[in-house]
């Protein structure tokens, strides 16, 4: 199984736009989503999602409430953390990254997903596999990222949004 992976979109909805092409044009089949959608009409991008959508609250997403009536027919949107059990492995979908390392020593996991620090990460501790997209939205480090999983090998890859033709 094919999962895309994002963070940080901050109403960047040119960015949501790349974000959403490339999911379907890889054939994901869903997309996870790290926090800070920020606004509600992020959602006029996301519809043209072709799989569903998880996401959690980060802490800039204002209307938490309306952003999940928005999303309703997209996908769900919960408060952090999201643990979830997908083709058989633990996964585990937070914003802040305060506690990814303990979660990963933990080793109850197998895919711990974070944002927050509009920085890149793709790591292992011992079995778990630790992925940060960077920021989709781009306003912080000006580049636009976000990550695929193939959750059957727990291989990952980050993608800059800039290097897609669009």
């Amino acid at each position: 199984m094919k999962i895309g992976i994002i963070s940080d979109t901050h109403d960047n909805l040119p960015q949501i736009r790349k974000a959403v092409k490339v999911f379907n044009r890889e054939k994901v089949e869903l997309v996870l989503h790290a926090g800070d959608f920020v606004s509600p009409f992020t959602s006029l991008e996301f519809k043209n999602l072709n799989c569903p959508l998880k996401g959690v609250f980060g802490n800039n997403d204002g209307d938490k409430l309306y952003l999940q009536e928005k999303f309703k027919g997209i996908g769900e949107l919960y408060p952090a953390p999201y643990n979830v059990n997908i083709n058989s492995k633990n996964v585990i979908m937070l914003h802040k990254e305060k506690l990814i390392d303990a979660l990963a020593e933990s080793q109850k996991y197998d895919v711990i997903i974070y944002g927050h620090s509009h920085r890149t990460d793709l790591r292992k501790i011992k079995k778990t596999l630790i992925i940060n997209p960077g920021e989709c939205g781009g306003w912080l480090t000006g580049e636009s990222t976000i990550a695929l999983l193939d959750l059957e090998t727990l291989e990952a890859k980050v993608i800059n949004l800039a290097d897609k033709i669009q």
